[in-house]
């Protein structure tokens, strides 16, 4: 008898994840099977689940016994990199860990998460809101067959626990759960089966414990597998339309979206001229105390040159196109009702009244986070200390190609490392930037709206198509618990 081929595909879709994830549902559809000629009974016939100890933190030593706490297992193993340690008491010996043991997180994000000791690792304690799998007669039981019961658990607790703001369960609550247990020759068969089916290994011609129902759970994982692949696919999908964005924009700043653009409209105003009108302005808003004076910039190097620019196109400084200046100190305590929107560096974080407002166009994040972050703001707006107010010549810049230019040029990669990052004047202004003419920084902007919008669509398919794709995931990893629920 011959066992299955592996798919072609288990790299991609990484097959061993695929089966962890949906192992409970299978064993609930092995339970829905088995119920048929077996009685339910309560998982506290035959299983108890110990709780941990309440270990308090101030009674932890440097050396001792390690407590196992949620955070210390994982992938079905216990970590000791970061246990704590607490003195060894014969009146804990109740709580101590065995190799073999499973244990099962009671509450949190990861409730349900399952652990088995390793054989060797040395005495351990377990720790409140930990549960233990302890068997009362192991007569009954094939060791491993337990191992399957907890993932059969593991699913119903997730399950339980949907929706709840603090997800969690008591050893009570899992000991009612009703489970058909079967004769150690039927959980033969079905250990061999589950572990066949973990290593894609199936023999056709085989029947493990009873075939319709292998058929059943057979169909459930293919169709997990499928729709893994779907979500796989789809997700490469969104990174290369993520890409495909990024070489838009740089496509843009370099000019080679608008060349033919450029061939048909040979006597457009140089950009140069649009910098000595730049400098003119900023000269004299300096002079009338609106903007503070610049340190010299000094003249682009021919190295500092990254490609050749188009015909009409200039290199300069960002400095040579922009000041910054920081928003006010307001914070959100002492925001007030009203219709003024209060910028910070991730976008409107309140409103204000209309007091001391500024017509401010462009906001940058000045620190933390959001560090770097470009902003379009309105006219009317209040800007936080968080954020950088920009000039920049209305006259000469158009607006949507400064924002998107900026965006491009990731400011944040700037920033001072300090205990937050941090960008400044002193360190933006020497940036190396391009500038084109006026009437192609318009058609620049005209040309990334258009393929933007069709990225637009294009995305919005791919999220339409992976939603059902992960819909049709849930409901198979949902199947055998829903019939179950309805049994």
């Amino acid at each position: 008898m011959g066992r299955g081929r592996k798919a072609n595909t288990i790299k991609e879709l990484n097959y061993n994840t695929i089966f962890y994830n949906s192992v409970g549902s299978y064993v609930q559809r092995i339970n829905i099977y088995l119920s048929h000629s077996i009685e339910s009974e309560p998982l506290s016939n035959h299983i108890k689940i110990a709780g941990g100890f309440a270990f308090k933190s101030a009674d932890y030593v440097s050396n001792g016994i390690p407590i196992i706490r949620i955070s210390d297992f994982g992938d079905e193993r216990i970590i000791l990199k970061s246990v704590k340690f607490y003195k060894e008491s014969e009146q804990l010996k109740k709580y101590e860990l065995k190799g073999g043991d499973i244990i099962i997180a009671l509450t949190g994000g990861t409730i349900a998460k399952l652990g088995i000791v390793q054989k060797g690792i040395g005495k351990l304690y377990l720790n409140q809101r930990v549960g233990k799998f302890e068997i009362l007669d192991p007569a009954i039981f094939e060791n491993e067959y337990v191992y399957w019961i907890a993932r059969s658990v593991q699913t119903i607790i997730k399950e339980l626990a949907w929706g709840a703001a603090i997800p969690n369960v008591s050893p009570k609550q899992i000991e009612k759960i009703r489970f058909p247990i079967p004769d150690r020759q039927t959980q033969k068969g079905i250990i061999l089966f589950l572990n066949d089916l973990k290593n894609n290994s199936i023999i056709k011609e085989k029947s493990y414990f009873h075939s319709e129902t292998e058929a059943e759970i057979l169909l459930m994982h293919e169709n997990s597998l499928r729709s893994a692949g779907i979500v796989t696919e789809l997700s490469h999908q969104q990174s290369l339309l993520k890409k495909l964005r990024q070489q838009i924009l740089q496509d843009a700043i370099e000019g080679r979206l608008t060349k033919d653009w450029r061939e048909q409209n040979p006597g457009v105003e140089p950009a140069s001229e649009l910098l000595k009108r730049i400098q003119a302005e900023k000269k004299q808003l300096i002079k009338d105390k609106k903007i503070k004076k610049q340190k010299e910039l000094q003249t682009i190097s021919k190295d500092e040159k990254l490609f050749e620019l188009p015909e009409r196109w200039e290199w300069c400084r960002l400095g040579d196109l922009i000041n910054i200046s920081s928003g006010d100190g307001l914070t959100s305590s002492n925001m007030k009702e009203g219709k003024i929107p209060v910028f910070g560096g991730n976008g409107i974080t309140g409103y204000h009244d209309e007091s001391n407002i500024y017509k401010v166009t462009v906001t940058i994040g000045r620190v933390g986070a959001h560090c770097g972050a470009v902003h379009l703001t309105p006219e009317l707006a209040w800007i936080t200390d968080n954020c950088f107010k920009v000039w920049f010549s209305k006259e000469n810049v158009d607006i949507e190609y400064l924002v998107l230019h900026l965006k491009q040029m990731k400011l944040g990669k700037s920033a001072f490392k300090g205990a937050q990052p941090v960008i400044s004047g002193k360190r933006v202004y020497p940036l190396i930037t391009q500038i084109s003419p006026l009437a192609e920084q318009k058609e620049i902007v005209k040309k990334i709206k258009k393929l933007f919008a069709i990225c637009d669509q294009l995305e919005k398919q791919i999220t339409n198509s992976q939603a059902n794709a992960e819909q049709l995931m849930q409901s198979v990893l949902k199947e055998a618990f829903s019939q179950n629920s309805a049994a």
